[in-house]
């Protein structure tokens, strides 16, 4: 077996042309040199060197394998500059899953600082449902994702609460009336219903709302957007179901008026998903730790 410090005192002699030379650049003495040179020698069972009376001179099978190690070794000092990078977070990716709202009205911020502190970070982000992100988490395609709580516990994964979100019913002018007057589930379920796609973590969690109080509910506009949802209720075209958090700016200037519900809406919880069994990389704890450090919870 030929061990790596052979090949490193190989390439140095190579280059050298020179053994007393290469043991002065590698701050060994020059008979190692010679013993390196020599195992290396009995263990290919070919000479690598000419020796002459003022140096050493790759043989043709010398030379041949000087472009094998010359190659390593600059793989490994290439290997050796990107853990540098990455233990600087100066290279490195982050890899997050969210939906589009949490993306603009949560996350936008955190990562706007994130890519001032490290610009040379790449992010990558995906957008999806909370079953499709938690997949993804578990076949290590991203480092951690924002899902909607409760959801189906899994063995694989590690799951932090980070914030608490209030749902609510909104309309444009056309309700403004309604705003003061507390209505039923069945009321609520007469006006034309603006719900997100079928599926999805807001959507089931909108029909159980309805169902415990025996109600049951059709979307008469189906949308994959929050935003198109809240842009359709202020156009007046139906009563939309989105958290409070995301119509806060509507409701304050008027365009938007929420309905009170008889049944209060419960808040349900947002949480971050990892892999329990894989260590974050430090682009992604970095990412966690400035999450952790903002306000934990908005309503």
């Amino acid at each position: 077996m030929i061990h790596l410090e052979w090949y490193r005192i190989f390439l140095h002699a190579a280059k050298a042309g020179n053994l007393t030379k290469a043991a002065q650049e590698l701050f060994i003495t020059q008979p190692s040199v010679s013993y390196a040179i020599k195992q290396m020698e009995q263990a290919l069972s070919l000479k690598l060197f000419h020796r002459q009376s003022k140096g050493v001179e790759l043989t043709e099978e010398g030379k041949a394998l000087l472009i094998y190690v010359e190659q390593s070794f600059a793989l490994l000092d290439a290997g050796e500059r990107k853990m540098t990078a990455l233990k600087h977070l100066t290279g490195g990716e982050l890899r997050v899953a969210a939906n589009d709202s949490l993306f603009k009205h949560f996350l936008f911020p955190y990562l706007d600082t994130y890519h001032k502190q490290y610009p040379d970070v790449r992010i990558r982000l995906s957008h999806g449902k909370t079953s499709e992100i938690t997949q993804r988490v578990k076949e290590g395609a991203i480092d951690f994702g924002l899902i909607h709580l409760p959801t189906v516990e899994e063995p694989l994964l590690n799951v932090q609460t980070i914030m608490t979100l209030q749902d609510c019913f909104v309309g444009g002018e056309a309700y403004r009336h309604l705003a003061e007057q507390p209505l039923t589930a069945q009321e609520i379920s007469q006006f034309p219903l603006l719900l997100l796609s079928a599926g999805s973590s807001t959507r089931r969690f909108a029909e159980h709302w309805f169902s415990q109080q025996d109600v049951d509910i059709q979307a008469d506009i189906e949308l994959g957007s929050i935003d198109l949802l809240i842009e359709f209720a202020k156009l007046g075209l139906g009563v939309a179901f989105v958290s409070r958090s995301y119509v806060t700016q509507e409701l304050a200037d008027g365009l938007l008026h929420e309905l009170k519900p008889t049944v209060a809406i419960p808040t349900r919880s947002i949480g971050i998903a990892t892999r329990q069994d894989i260590s974050p990389s430090l682009a992604a704890a970095k990412f966690h730790e400035l999450l952790a450090a903002g306000e934990p919870f908005f309503t």
